[in-house]
This record gives structure tokens, sequence and C-alpha cells, in this order.
């Protein structure tokens, strides 16, 4: 069945599954110390036009959590939006491995502003030491809601955060879909951070993400870090192959490109309906939209997605193996069912 529910549902995108294969060959050193992790290393930093010292992981979650974990304690605290992924799907590992307290802001379509990260800092430095000091701020590019933040926003986020001492964070679980839509270089993006997450998964990996520290000084002792934390394979060129895959002629841009082009086609086909509302501008892969509640059983017997609870909002995604071909069949059957509720109204 075609599913439009998440990018993690994806199958391993061919380029990946062959790097895979490649690398399954002889023994290499073990813990990241073969060649195709080096290799891997070395292809991201120069897509990122800087020398950054990155580890791979296992899992988003891990790759945010320790990022937190390594450039922050316990009495310290974090700005970002009640909307963030670290503070709703990801079962509390920050608040639990971290020890750091999360102060959380509203938002309508998933950015933080300047103003608010400036407003969240007086509010908790307030209180001085009978608060939390706040240190870091995290976002996320791709955003929850699909937008993207432009490069001028995070220029004003950036400079907030030099302003007031604190630390940007990234989480890049779609870093290639921010940097087709704005039509940038990752390196582009990530200039901003000083700690970030790369996503693999939802890109077309099996499975793996990393941890990349563009301010190389918060970067010593994160290989402790990273043992401590579950999340130093020992066959570790079977992540960093998948990664070498993705940064090898810009796959995963390309990629990222071609799906947001996809998400595009798919949300001009739902705005030509009238029980199609679209909730947030479509700006990556990720179309939030809110059906009847009539509607959705037909819809979700196509392509499976996600309804967001207590509303009739579905979030359709776009993944780097969708066909053209799911998309007008899901558009098709949308007008079927609409115009046959109209005729028998």
């Amino acid at each position: 069945m075609t599913s439009f529910a998440s990018d993690n549902y994806a199958s391993v995108c061919p380029e990946v599954m062959a790097a895979l294969q490649d690398a399954n060959h002889d023994h290499m050193t073990a813990y990241g110390g073969d060649p195709i992790t080096a290799q891997a290393i070395e292809a991201i930093q120069q897509s990122l036009g800087a020398p950054a010292p990155l580890w791979f992981v296992g899992t988003g979650t891990a790759a945010n959590t320790l990022a937190l974990k390594s450039v922050l304690r316990s009495f310290e605290s974090v700005i970002c939006l009640d909307s963030a992924h670290v503070i709703t799907h990801e079962t509390g590992a920050p608040h639990h491995i971290v020890g750091a307290k999360f102060l959380t802001c509203g938002s309508e379509h998933g950015k933080i502003t300047p103003s608010q990260i400036q407003a969240a800092f007086e509010a908790e430095s307030a209180w001085g030491i009978h608060a939390t000091k706040p240190a870091l701020v995290t976002i996320s590019q791709t955003t929850e809601m699909g937008t993207v933040y432009t490069l001028a926003e995070l220029a004003a986020i950036r400079a907030v955060c030099n302003e007031l001492g604190l630390l940007l964070h990234i989480d890049g679980c779609r870093l290639y879909n921010a940097a087709a839509a704005l039509d940038c270089t990752l390196a582009d993006i990530a200039c901003f951070a000083d700690v970030m997450s790369l996503g693999g998964t939802k890109a077309g990996m099996m499975f793996g993400e990393a941890v990349i520290f563009m301010n190389a000084d918060l970067a010593p002792g994160f290989e402790y870090l990273q043992k401590q934390g579950l999340q130093l394979f020992s066959k570790m060129r079977y992540v960093s192959a998948q990664f070498l895959a993705l940064f090898t002629n810009d796959l995963g841009l390309n990629m990222a490109k071609r799906v947001n082009r996809q998400a595009a086609t798919l949300a001009a086909g739902l705005e030509r309906n009238a029980y199609a509302q679209i909730e947030t501008p479509v700006e990556s892969n990720m179309i939030f939209v809110t059906f009847p509640e009539w509607l959705l059983p037909a819809l979700q017997a196509h392509s499976h997605f996600y309804a967001m609870p207590g509303s009739f909002t579905a979030r359709l995604v776009v993944s780097h193996d969708t066909q053209d071909t799911q998309i007008a069949g899901f558009l098709a059957l949308l007008e079927q069912v609409t115009t046959a509720h109209d005729t028998d109204r």
C-alpha cells in the first residue's frame, strides 16, 4: 500500500543499498577506524565547507540527545518551541539524559523568532540562581510543520544567540529538504549552528544519523559520550558507507529536490479540491491538510497517513521512493470521492 505516513516508512534508496553491499567484504578496523568511515567524514566536511568534527550514531533521538548532553550542564536550560521534536517525540530522553530544563514557546508554523528567544531568556534569567541558566536554543530545519527557516531568519536567530551568549543546535533530520527548498548548500545552513544533527534515515538510509560540531571547540570528549550513550557501532563502516553514498554526487540533496517538487505537485492538487484545506505553507516534503471526517477512511485506505490527535488534520509526507503515479492516484481518488459526495447530497 502507498504510504504518506512518514519518510521513516520508506525503503532504502538503491544507491545506499549498493554502498552497503560494496562495504560488505574483508575485515576492516572496528569502531570507526576503517577507511570507509574516514572517506565519509571527509565527504561530509567538504560538503559543509569546514573541518567540523563529527560522529555517526544510530538514531535521531541519540543524535539530538547526545549533542545536547555534550554542551549542557544540569543547571542550564534549552529554549525551543513546544512542537520541537526533542520535546514531543523523544520519550523524554533529552530531559532524562541531559538533565537540563526546556523553556518552550508557541508557534503557528513551526518557527521560533528572535523576540521569543529574547523573552524566554529574560523571563528565566530574571530569577538569577533561583532559576536555570539559559544556555542553548534548538531549532528544527526543516521544521516540525514542514516549513523552512530562510537564511535571513537563521542569521537573525544566530545574532540573538550571540548577543545573549547562547549556543545554537540545529536538528537537521530533514536538512537536505531544507537546502533543496532554499536552493542553497548544506554549508549555507550549517554555518549558523554550533552543534547539529544530520539526518540519514529519513533521507533514504537504512539507519544512521550524525552529530556534527560546527564549533569545533565544543567537540573534545564527545567520543566518550558516543560510547557511553550506546552509539559506538563496532561495524561502523555500515553506517559510514551509507553517508558516503548520500554525499557522493550530491545524492541526498538531489533526491530532496525531487521529493520537494513532488510535494509541491501534491499540494497543488489538494488546493484544487474544496474539501482539502492546507494549514501551513508547503515548503518541503511535508503537507498538513485538513479533510472532513467522512473523507478520511477512503483516503487512508489508499495511502496510509497520520491524522493529528483530536483533529482531522493529516500530515502527508513525500519520500524518496514516492512515485508520481502514487500522487496522481491519491489526487484522483480524492476527486472521485468528493465528487460522489456532492452528487449524493
